[in-house]
């Protein structure tokens, strides 16, 4: 079994939340990676159970003008190639769309989604699991869906919220990883996100994870039992 799992993140001070979580109830150590500061990424991800890419305050187009995005977004043929489950959650979506060729950009009214909102689970998507009823949300950018993309959930102002590529590839546009400490700390720190058009208040994101949030986490469990599964079983038709 390979036992570790590459964690992504954008930030000095972020951290992979419930999904690290989760991955470590499972057994799994992480092979937490800040390319931000620095730190290089793994040619193979041969000893790698998968890979999660995290959010972050940067843009997926801002590949032109930061190295560590551009270095990120092309590092993703190291999972697709080796068709190692990966998981881009937000950013982490965004660039794997990116690199597929589909846009990323801004809604074009300027619309946000900075709370929770619903999700609307394709047929694919209901195929796949059980999905919830809204989750959490924090967005100013949305993507295309890539073309060979299958659509697995779909929103309102931003029609794409997730999707499978290939055997093993996810993107998300939510953030099923955030804790209450996690969402304390981003609508303290980023309460100015607030004024944004569609962008719900500090109030309605502290009472709303008191209904949505069991779903949120129930359906974590769930998937991240799915996605590690696709990885397993490649290993088993390969040995």
């Amino acid at each position: 079994m390979r036992d570790q799992v590459l964690i992504v993140v954008h930030q000095e001070s972020s951290t992979p939340g419930r999904v690290g979580v989760k991955l470590k109830e499972r057994g799994y150590r992480l092979d937490i990676r800040r390319p931000c500061l620095g730190h290089p990424l793994p040619e193979t991800l041969g000893d790698y159970a998968g890979a999660v890419m995290f959010g972050g305050p940067m843009s997926a187009n801002d590949c032109s003008n930061l190295d560590f995005i551009r270095r990120e977004m092309d590092w993703l043929e190291v999972p697709l190639k080796e068709e190692v489950p990966y998981l881009g959650i937000c950013l982490g979506a965004q660039l794997l769309a990116r690199h597929l060729g589909a846009k990323v950009e801004l809604h074009p009214q300027g619309r946000a989604e900075i709370g929770y909102y619903p999700l609307h689970p394709t047929l694919a998507g209901r195929r796949l699991t059980e999905w919830p009823e809204r989750t959490y949300q924090w967005h100013r950018e949305g993507f295309d869906l890539p073309r060979g993309a299958t659509l697995l959930a779909k929103g309102e102002a931003f029609p794409n919220q997730a999707f499978s590529y290939g055997t093993a590839a996810y993107g998300i546009q939510f953030h099923p990883e955030v804790t209450l400490a996690m969402m304390h700390r981003w609508t303290v720190r980023a309460s100015h996100r607030f004024g944004l058009p569609g962008a719900q208040n500090r109030a309605q994101h502290l009472s709303q994870r008191l209904v949505y949030d069991r779903g949120v986490a129930r359906w974590l469990d769930d998937f991240l039992d799915l996605w590690l599964a696709s990885g397993r079983q490649k290993q088993r038709l390969s040995a």
